[in-house]
């Protein structure tokens, strides 16, 4: 827990940003970060500012106080500031300055990591695409016309930060700065060219003079004074580079992202834990999660390629803003004992011994206080260990903190947080309609024209590369050619002809004569694309229409800005039957960059050219829909639904909510049911709907909504029934606990008092989420045996009969209770088998 000048400090550094009449020193020595002369033990959670909205902002960051937190950590993002060269846009969603204010004003610190590459899974990795357009230009390696624009981006935003007092040394709340960002793990290819860059970035960074230090992070040689720091599932063998500088971990990555055509993946909090206690353990003092909340990826600001619009990462902040449990709260109780044991953590490096095979203990100590971590870090059993005369068990894969060295106040691997399993309640996007039919009088729609339609349509003899031409400006890009077939050409003799179309990505749809005859896509591994399509002709002109499009520009690798997109071919007719070929790849193409429905702002929904009187077609492709909707009741966050629907782009009142794409379905291989957090995870480890759409559900943030007379406007691709979109109102289903004797008591009763300690013990916590929920029933409760999952408990052979009766007792009409899980408040119904208490509850 903080100390009393702390919670002093950042009293009046909220109250004196604008004078900065208070001003913070933040060093490091070996050991920590020292702000004003104290050694901090910091925990850290990602909050990325344009993946929410600034009505999100004040209580995500609260909740991430709530769940413990000391910092928030941001990138900063190029593209969405500079979208033009010396152009900026700090306005909404991207009002950076209003984001570190929020932060201060709840209490917290900020590390704010300029890069200005970001990598973040983001479209081209935060860089706008102008950079790659200037002439003589190598992007992040030692070539002066990148040098210049980095420099110019960084120093514009650390003036910004500076003139609204926003660092520390200025009484703000930036203690951290990041330059550059894993630079370390794609620098070979860039030979000495690559190493000389790292210097200049550290050399420019320094010379902007914040008053606070700078980090690289996944850089074994950052120059002094720059602290290198870890990224990775597990950072505690991780060493600086100098033992003047404490061990950081700046990304513990709480999931993994998802990409269309993938599973689903997440990461057990039981792992989490483990992975944090041993970093602490083994000397660490600064932990960031990344993410600790993940949000959406609006509008065409998704990277990879292929990456979904859900950003979620499985942190313990979800994509809507509400906590993921057990995942937030077990984190919780961690913080909580870390910061019992903070004096300790920064006062010695500690001491460790060896227990047995894979057991290790850590002890803290300083004048009359001691810490110890007790770690097995075995895969499959579980031990009984020995520490200072006293016995303790240990599962496998996991750490107990002794806050005292001599009582277990947390162990990772034993959940005393409950679980939400939480649900979505669908309803109708149109109100008062019954039938499907009757729901297509409440749409309206354009036909996006197939080919060039545009006045600024070119001819180019070849094919060209998408993004050179494209500017990325717009996902697509039309290739349109137009050939005459005689009538003893070999592809009008009957038999089947087919067209070859090679691309190095992300997707294409190809036209003969008009109508849609295939289409193909990459995958998240490969954004390659080769498709045999059959095709008719006809005697005469033929016109040939593809359609390439974007999925989100690379975001990461050596050189990865040079990662092309498009038709780039070849292009080939094949005769079936002779074998002949025709490369069509080398003729005068057409091109168009963009649709007719993007230059008419069609997504605004304010065109007048909207169509409502003919027959509302289905399953079309190249179609613009429009509908008007109420937003549902209540303040719960909403999604829409997009099943029935193919591939596109969707807006609500003109704000894009990004690409969805419901039809691009997860392999049937690689999930499993549940989810074994023992042993080293990886981002294929954990992994769940398999054989179902990556992503079904698309966020629309609640600021967006008006009470009534909405406008959802949708272009589809490959066509759909938009009629089948629904809204989905997220709910909490099921909340669940199960907790044994065996089990710590919760973290916030520990105390190095004894009495206090002989008088609690383990316990059940339940606690409805949502403002003026009460806990309206008990569906499950045992004390026994127990044995299942939250939704699917069942009685062991042992079981308390007053189980049921205690809990709904204790329970039922309050927001939240808790339930001692022993003897003496459920009898003995079994002598001497170990027991535990299940409870599912429902709020309302």
């Amino acid at each position: 827990m903080r100390g009393n000048g702390f919670g002093l400090v950042f009293a009046l550094v909220v109250g004196v940003l604008a004078t900065a009449s208070f001003c913070a020193n933040v060093t490091y020595d070996h050991r920590a970060l020292v702000i004003d002369g104290k050694r901090r033990v910091l925990i850290s959670g990602s909050i990325h500012y344009p993946r929410s909205t600034p009505e999100m902002w004040p209580d995500l960051i609260q909740k991430s106080k709530d769940g413990g937190l000391d910092v928030i950590e941001t990138y900063v993002f190029w593209n969405m500031h500079e979208p033009v060269r010396g152009q900026y846009d700090f306005e909404g969603r991207n009002d950076l300055v209003r984001f570190v204010k929020a932060v201060a004003e709840a209490g917290l610190y900020v590390h704010l990591r300029i890069g200005p590459y970001v990598c973040a899974e983001w479209n081209y990795g935060g860089f706008p695409v102008w950079l790659h357009f200037i002439p003589g230009i190598q992007l992040r390696t030692d070539n002066e016309p990148y040098k210049a624009e980095m420099k110019r981006f960084t120093a514009k935003i650390v003036d910004m930060m500076k003139q609204e007092k926003l660092y520390a040394s200025q009484g703000g709340p930036i203690i951290l700065s990041q330059i550059e960002n894993e630079y370390g793990n794609v620098a070979a290819p860039y030979g000495s060219a690559g190493k000389s860059y790292i210097k200049w970035s550290a050399g420019m960074a320094l010379s902007l003079d914040t008053g606070v230090p700078w980090v690289m992070c996944q850089q074994a040689d950052a120059p002094d004074p720059i602290i290198n720091t870890c990224n990775g599932f597990y950072c505690d063998q991780f060493t600086p580079n100098s033992n003047n500088k404490p061990k950081m971990w700046t990304e513990n990555w709480t999931g993994w992202f998802l990409s269309f055509g993938g599973s689903v993946p997440y990461r057990p909090v039981e792992d989490i834990a483990f992975s944090v206690a041993r970093f602490y353990q083994r000397g660490g003092t600064f932990q960031n999660y990344y993410m600790y909340h993940g949000g959406t990826n609006f509008g065409r600001t998704t990277g990879g390629p292929f990456i979904s619009t859900s950003y979620d990462y499985d942190a313990p902040i979800d994509e809507y803003g509400l906590l993921r449990q057990p995942k937030w709260g077990h984190l919780k109780d961690l913080h909580n004992i870390l910061k019992k044991v903070e004096v300790a953590l920064v006062a010695t490096d500690p001491t460790i011994t060896s227990l047995g095979s894979n057991l290790e203990a850590a002890v803290y100590k300083t004048g009359s206080v001691c810490a110890a971590f007790l770690a097995n870090v075995g895969t499959n059993s579980d031990a009984t260990v020995t520490f200072n005369g006293n016995s303790y068990k240990l599962p496998a894969w996991s750490v107990s903190i002794l806050p005292d060295c001599k009582t277990v106040a947390f162990n990772t691997a034993k959940i005393n947080s409950a679980a939400m399993i939480p649900s979505f309640l669908r309803q109708s996007l149109i109100n008062d309609v019954d039938s499907s039919d009757s729901l297509g009088s409440a749409w309206s729609w354009i036909n996006e024209p197939v080919g060039i339609s545009k006045k600024d349509s070119f001819i180019k003899p070849g094919l060209l590369e998408q993004i050179n031409t494209t500017a990325d400006k717009s996902d697509y890009l039309w290739y349109s050619l137009s050939i005459e077939v005689k009538g003893d050409e070999p592809f009008l003799d009957g038999t089947q002809t087919d067209l070859h179309v090679e691309s190095l990505g992300h997707a294409l749809h190809i036209f003969i004569n008009g109508k849609l005859v295939g289409s193909g896509k990459g995958n998240s591994g490969n954004s390659k694309v080769a498709v045999d399509i059959p095709i008719s002709l006809v005697s005469g002109k033929n016109t040939i229409d593809l359609l390439s499009l974007t999925v989100g520009l690379q975001n990461y690798g050596s050189f990865y800005d040079k990662t092309g997109a498009g038709i780039t071919g070849p292009v080939k007719l094949r005769s079936a039957k002779s074998g002949s070929t025709v490369d069509l790849s080398s003729q005068q193409w057409t091109y168009q960059v963009g649709l007719q429905g993007e230059e008419l702002d069609l997504p605004s929904g304010n065109s007048k050219q909207w169509n409502s009187q003919a027959t509302f077609p289905k399953n079309q492709p190249l179609t613009w829909y429009k509908t008007n909707f109420d937003a549902p009741a209540g303040s719960n966050p909403i999604a829409l639904d997009f099943t029935g629907t193919g591939k596109g782009e969707a807006w609500v009142n003109g704000q894009s909510i990004g690409r969805y794409w419901p039809t691009y379905i997860a392999p049937n291989s690689g999930c499993t049911d549940t989810c074994n957090y023992r042993g080293p995870y990886n981002a294929d480890k954990c992994r769940k709907k398999c054989g179902k759409p990556s992503q079904e559900l698309y966020h629309v943030p609640r600021s967006w909504l008006k009470p009534t007379g909405n406008t959802l406007v949708l272009f589809e691709e490959i066509g759909g029934d938009p009629t089948q979109i629904s809204f989905a109102t997220r709910q909490l289903e099921k909340l669940c606990s199960h907790v044994s004797e065996t089990h710590p008591a919760p973290a916030d009763t520990w105390s190095s008092d004894s009495k206090s300690k002989s008088r609690s013990g383990p316990m059940v916590t339940l606690e409805c989420p949502f403002p003026n929920q009460v806990i309206s029933s008990i569906k499950f409760a045992s004390f026994g045996t127990p044995s299942g999952s939250c939704g699917s408990f069942s009685h062991g052979k042992c079981s308390s009969t007053r189980a049921l009766s205690i809990v709904q007792k204790a329970c039922v009409g309050s927001k939240s209770c808790r339930v001692g899980v022993s003897i003496n408040t459920f009898g003995d119904p079994c002598f001497g088998v170990p027991k535990s208490l299940a409870v599912e509850a429902s709020c309302h």
